[in-house]
């Protein structure tokens, strides 16, 4: 045989699934978008077609919703490991699973006031409104023997209005950009943390509290670095969490400079960047792009460089 066959996997891509957990008249959701990769003993399925050894990727599917309602959703880190560990170990050709998922945040929707009982005070409880600040993601991996969980999220935008400068740069005779020493700085966010449980003999981390613990922790070194430069802040982000988080030994993030510039209001008699503000141009491409790995002193980085890939 002329070739033979490398790396493969298969499974089921976006399984969307919506959770309502209802306590009493007070409802909770948990939406995710799930997608399921395994791998094993797939040789005879690539040369031969024979299917002896595939699980249906539609059986993939069906486990994702009946797992949703046989053990809930407590987090996606959570729900991705019950899935991992099902399909490894109760697949006997299946020799690692991969677990991606995507999570969209819901916040309730206030009711108007005391007055409004007989118009539905309720809806504090069972209404929501979809969250537009971030998606929050994991990847989860088991190979039978030990675990890999990598958490994230991306599309989180956010911006400081001064404290920020860039200058001192190199300069040839391309170069056009001035120096500036107040200036805004914008990103949206796209990162990745891994936690350091690998092994079931370990205590699991909190996955909701560990989330949420490092979101603000990242925000938190965000607006509080002044920033001669984005790679300053990226690493000041990183390093906050690994600080502060313990079951964390690497992040990575990839920041994009959402510049702003401002416009040139001197043709209408105007002028910009006033003591009482300025107008910008929000520059949506091309724009600067930063990416890097922190890690914990002795640890070796593990998530891939190209966040796309994972």
């Amino acid at each position: 045989m002329p070739t033979i066959l490398g790396q493969n996997q298969y499974g089921k891509a976006e399984n969307r699934v919506v959770k309502i957990t209802r306590d009493g008249a007070t409802h909770h959701i948990k939406d995710l978008n799930v997608s399921v990769s395994l791998s094993g003993d797939m040789e005879e399925v690539h040369y031969s077609g024979s299917n002896t050894n595939v699980l249906p990727t539609d059986t993939t599917k069906n486990t994702v919703y009946a797992f949703a309602k046989e053990y809930g959703i407590e987090s996606a880190e959570q729900f991705g490991i019950h899935l991992a560990r099902h399909f490894v170990t109760s697949q006997e050709p299946i020799h690692r699973a991969r677990i991606r998922i995507e999570e969209y945040a819901w916040e309730r929707i206030e009711a108007s006031g005391a007055d409004s009982q007989s118009t539905g005070a309720d809806e504090v409880k069972h209404s929501f409104v979809r969250k537009g600040q971030e998606v929050r993601l994991t990847q989860i991996t088991y190979d039978g023997s030990s675990w890999e969980v990598i958490s994230g999220l991306k599309d989180l935008v956010v911006m400081n209005s001064t404290n920020s400068e860039f200058w001192g740069y190199v300069k040839d005779k391309y170069t056009t950009l001035k120096e500036a020493h107040d200036r805004i700085l914008a990103t949206q966010v796209s990162g990745r943390w891994r936690f350091n449980w690998t092994d079931d003999d370990q205590r699991m981390p909190h996955w909701e509290k560990s989330y949420e613990q490092t979101r603000k922790h990242m925000l938190q070194a965000f607006a509080e670095t002044y920033s001669l430069s984005l790679q300053q802040t990226l690493y000041q982000m990183g390093a906050r969490i690994i600080d502060n988080r313990s079951e964390i030994d690497e992040v990575r993030f990839s920041l994009p400079n959402k510049h702003h510039f401002l416009v040139d209001l001197e043709p209408f008699g105007l002028k910009n960047d006033t003591a009482d503000g300025a107008v910008y141009y929000a520059a949506d491409r091309p724009y600067g792009l930063i990416e890097a790995t922190i890690l914990r002193d002795g640890c070796e980085a593990r998530i891939p460089v190209d966040l796309t890939n994972l």
